[in-house]
Formats: C-alpha cells, sequence, structure tokens
C-alpha cells in the first residue's frame, strides 16, 4: 500500500514516515501543492494524509480539486479542530478527518478502515455464505460471483468490516455518499438496503438484520487476513 502524506513540518512527516513504514507502508511525502500534484501524476496511491495549512494553498480547497480528478482515500490530518472545519472537511468528499495532536495507533486504526471500506485492504469478509474480498473487490454468494454497485459494495463492505454493529441510518446516511461524491438521501438508503439484501438472497432479512425504528446490523461474520 502506497501513501502520500502532504505535510509541511519536518517532524511530523518523519515520524509518520517511520510510524507507516513500520507496518509495510510505502510513503511519500510532499510539503507543498506543487510537489503533491508532481507525484500523484507519476505515481498510484492507495491513500492520501492532508494537512489543512500548506505553504502554497489550503488542503480544502486541494480536496476539493482531488476529488475532480481521482478517487483516492483521504484522510485529513490537521490541528483546525473547529466543528465546522471537521463538517467542511467531509462535505468536500474526506473519507475521515483525524486532529492533532492524534495517537499512533488510533491513527494506525482509522487507516486501516478507510482502506478496507475503499476495498484497498487484504481482509477476507464473511457472512454465512456471502464472502467479500477487499483485495480483489469480489463478493460471491454461496459460491457465486455477485455484481454490486460501486454504492451497495461501500455498504456492504462497511457493514461486514463491523458484524454485529447496530449501523443507525443516520449514520449510513452521514458516513456514505455515493462515488460521485452526491448526498445518499433516506429513500436512496432504503432501496439501495432492499437490493443488497436480493442479491444476497436476504430476502427474509436472516443476515441484514433490520433493528426498528433504529437501522441495520449485520450477522454471522468472520475476517481472515
Amino acid at each position: 500500500m502506497r501513501i502520500l502524506l502532504i505535510e509541511d513540518n519536518e517532524s511530523i512527516i518523519l515520524g509518520l514516515d517511520y510510524l507507516l513504514r513500520n507496518e509495510e507502508y510505502e510513503v511519500d511525502a510532499a510539503k507543498t501543492i506543487v510537489q503533491a500534484r508532481e507525484l500523484l501524476e507519476t505515481g498510484n496511491y492507495d491513500l492520501i494524509l492532508l494537512d489543512v495549512a500548506l505553504p502554497d494553498g489550503d488542503g480544502f480547497t486541494f480536496c476539493k480539486t482531488l476529488r475532480e480528478r481521482w478517487q483516492i482515500p483521504i484522510i485529513f490530518l490537521t490541528a483546525r479542530e473547529e466543528e465546522t472545519d471537521v463538517v467542511k472537511g467531509f462535505d468536500l468528499g474526506a473519507d475521515d478527518y483525524i486532529i492533532k495532536p492524534f495517537r499512533n495507533r488510533e491513527l494506525l486504526s482509522r487507516i486501516k478502515n478507510v482502506l478496507r471500506r475503499a476495498g484497498k485492504g487484504n481482509t477476507v469478509l464473511q457472512c454465512g455464505g456471502v464472502v467479500l474480498d477487499t483485495q480483489t473487490g469480489k463478493v460471491t454468494v454461496s459460491g457465486t460471483e455477485v455484481s454490486f454497485t460501486k454504492l451497495e459494495y461501500k455498504i456492504l463492505c462497511s457493514m461486514m468490516s463491523y458484524p454485529g454493529k447496530l449501523f443507525t441510518r443516520n449514520e449510513i446516511l452521514s458516513d456514505i455518499w455515493d462515488v460521485s461524491g452526491n448526498f445518499v438521501n433516506d429513500n436512496t438508503l432504503s432501496v439501495t438496503m432492499k437490493r443488497i439484501r436480493e442479491k444476497l438472497g436476504d430476502t427474509e432479512g436472516n443476515l441484514i438484520k433490520t433493528v426498528r425504528g433504529m437501522g441495520y446490523r449485520m450477522e454471522r461474520c468472520s475476517m481472515e487476513k
């Protein structure tokens, strides 16, 4: 996995480079937006860690530019902790927003979660007869490969990554948006969940449980590395 770190603080760059390389990530660092653009043109990255305050511009504006051209997962890593900034980051298409100073283990965990949701991890998720391979993006149901839209896959991957967790409708609506960055409304979510169940052969709701008045929960899951 290759990570592009866009950060101008040398001590943070050195610390994150050491931390991430110990976890077997490849790391390239850019101190400016200009350098980041050059690296993006020549390299394939699985994740971007993006500061807001940069010498030649702000990370919010650059995030919007990134989303117009690339579909690389983005995590803001910044000292900007105001609620309006956090909301703005997510509205611009960020996959997560982490406030400095951060705890190393928490950062690594959230990186892994973002990569898993994007289908870039190396984990095989299994729930009953449903197997989701995040490395290849393939989903099989009772041994037969089934095609899912990107939005359906994103929701299914999130739920299978956290077996037994209750996903409220509001949580899904706020955390999951379609691949174009458009808002997913409540009616769209209902239709999408119905289609996911149909493709899983789960019309009775035994695999994806509906918790009335609250949301959904995935049952009988396991993970294999």
